[in-house]
């Protein structure tokens, strides 16, 4: 499919030569993001302004124009991709407001989620979500995907922390939750869809069986399909519409601000590694230490520690360890370091019952918190460094609960062994039952795809049917996992998703196959997702009275 002309005409009347890019090599280059897989957009637009946002959601919406938005690109399912009208945010949205000394900050989502940080640290505070990525996601990302991390689990996640957010809809209608005048106007313009969000609300929350189904998902890490939290933790639908943007991947809407109640950022750390001699016995002192002080626990198996046991300034024991060997990066931190050294007893102790087949003490050292990191943090690029030509190395994202993280980990390591993932390595977020497993994979031959199709459907059963999990606890759905969204959340909660899908998006512009897809082959696919939109209409908007214009009539073909 094409670019429709006259939306072409008015793109070029609206956005600057310069920040256009439709050329072979542009688009070729913004066809990947973080994920495996390959969008190549028609057209690509570097958008500065709010009101540019608005001006082009319009116009989208007059010929159908599917529209993707991007921030960094960090993004690992696919959800940052377009083979329509990729909008990618330029450098003018950097604006952040610290409040209250710091526990509050006010950002845009073109600043980079280490940057907030930095700003905060004078207030000895931080931005609750901290992905690994931190260092390169920009906010717009990290509130779309609902972005987590070692320490911030669920409990200081954006959902978590939301304060306040501004939003342009599908329809180019801008509302800012913090502004009074802002909610009052919106309330009147779209009285229809509050009232439509307040009931859906009611209704899910008078149904006890889907209510509970939502709590029970949310327990767990997870990020598969829209945030149906909101409309069982609200009841005003402000409320609920703000968090449904959370975790929305472009596909409700545009986040162009966001306040976020920060977390205290404690200067007292240490770290220790405790290696336990298989998976069942380290899964089970996870248990224990979710009952402890500690920020941070992460889990990682024997492959994953072998894939860096040769790098410079790894310790020697890891190349000695035995072949089931499981270890636990432990980490805690404190507002003072007595209160750190209380809590640091009571880590030990808890588990001091436990057999360990090697153990590094807890260190302040910020050099030997770094080397012991360091294990953990090379994992996933230790893989990337040795993969054959022509692989690609995908990283999935599940979520068990947590009392049953130990079969759970070894269920998935026989997968490995059954559809032959010699070199899969396994780690992850173990106080929150979430892991990662990284392998490498060739998408050039059918018989390997076979085996991917066939890995990823046995992956699917076990985590989502048979350990009622997540399959995306903090990547997001994408296109990775859009067609295994029902058969995780069940087709009452599905049907709900695509409500307010169609609620939010009637047109379906805003992020094609993303979240939510028709399409059962989606994820392994990068056909069109351009040509499921609806019939085309016309008006010439400017940035400028991007506001004021109303719709035209479909223009004729």
């Amino acid at each position: 499919m094409t670019l429709p002309a006259a939306f072409l005409s008015d793109v070029k009347r609206l956005i600057p030569a310069e920040r256009r890019f439709d050329d072979p090599l542009s688009t070729l280059s913004f066809g990947t993001d973080a994920s495996f897989y390959r969008l190549i957009p028609k057209l690509v637009i570097r958008v500065e302004s709010e009101g540019e946002v608005i001006a082009l959601l319009k116009l989208a919406q007059i010929d159908r124009v599917p529209v993707t938005f991007r921030a960094a690109g960090t993004s690992l399912s696919g959800q940052a991709l377009s083979d329509s009208v990729l909008l990618v945010l330029g450098d003018n949205w950097n604006g952040r407001e610290i409040r209250r000394e710091g526990e509050q900050i006010r950002l845009q989502p073109g600043v980079i989620g280490a940057q907030a940080n930095v700003w905060l640290a004078p207030f000895g505070r931080k931005i609750g979500p901290d992905p690994a990525s931190i260092n390169a996601a920009k906010i717009g990302g990290i509130v779309a995907n609902n972005s987590s991390g070692m320490c911030c689990g669920t409990a200081q996640n954006t959902y978590h922390t939301l304060a306040g957010m501004r939003l342009v809809l599908a329809d180019g209608t801008r509302v800012d939750t913090e502004d009074t005048d802002s909610v009052a106007a919106f309330r009147i313009s779209h009285a229809d869809l509050l009232e439509r969000l307040a009931q859906l609300g009611r209704e899910t929350r008078a149904n006890a069986t889907l209510a509970a189904r939502i709590r029970h998902k949310y327990r767990l890490k997870n990020t598969t399909g829209l945030s149906l939290n909101a409309l069982v933790d609200f009841d005003q639908p402000m409320d609920i519409l703000s968090h449904l943007l959370v975790g929305s991947e472009g596909t409700l809407g545009f986040i162009s601000a966001v306040t976020y109640d920060t977390v205290p950022d404690h200067p007292n750390k240490a770290s220790a590694l405790i290696v336990f001699a298989d998976v069942e016995t380290c899964c089970h002192a996870v248990t224990v230490l979710k009952t402890q002080p500690v920020s941070a626990v992460e889990l990682l198996d024997r492959r994953s520690m072998r894939s860096v046991q040769d790098k410079p300034g790894m310790p020697s024991f890891v190349r000695e360890l035995s072949e089931n060997a499981c270890a636990l990066l432990i980490e805690a931190r404190a507002a003072t370091r007595p209160l750190l050294h209380e809590q640091l007893a009571l880590i030990m102790g808890s588990i001091a019952h436990f057999a360990v087949e090697k153990q590094v003490d807890f260190t302040e050292d910020p050099l030997e918190n770094a080397r012991l990191w360091a294990i953990r943090k090379d994992t996933f690029p230790a893989v990337g460094a040795v993969r054959e030509t022509g692989t690609t190395v995908i990283i999935e994202d599940v979520t068990f609960p947590v009392e049953q993280l130990a079969i759970g980990v070894r269920r998935l390591i026989q997968l490995f062994d059954k559809h032959h993932y010699d070199e899969a390595i396994l780690f992850g977020h173990a106080l929150e039952g979430n892991l990662h497993f990284v392998f490498t994979q060739s998408f050039n031959d059918p018989q390997a795809v076979a085996r991917y199709s066939a890995f990823m459907d046995d992956v699917t059963q076990l985590v989502a049917v048979e350990f009622n999990g997540s399959l995306k606890a903090e990547h997001g759905t994408g296109r990775n996992m859009a067609p295994f969204v029902e058969l995780e959340w069940g087709s009452d909660a599905y049907r709900l998703m695509w409500q307010l899908k169609r609620l939010l998006d009637p047109n379906g512009i805003l992020n094609p196959d993303v979240v939510l897809s028709e399409d059962p082959q989606i994820h392994r696919s990068t056909s069109s997702i351009s040509s499921r939109c609806l019939p085309p209409t016309r008006l010439w908007i400017s940035a400028s009275n991007a506001d004021s214009v109303s719709r035209s009539a479909p223009r004729k073909a």
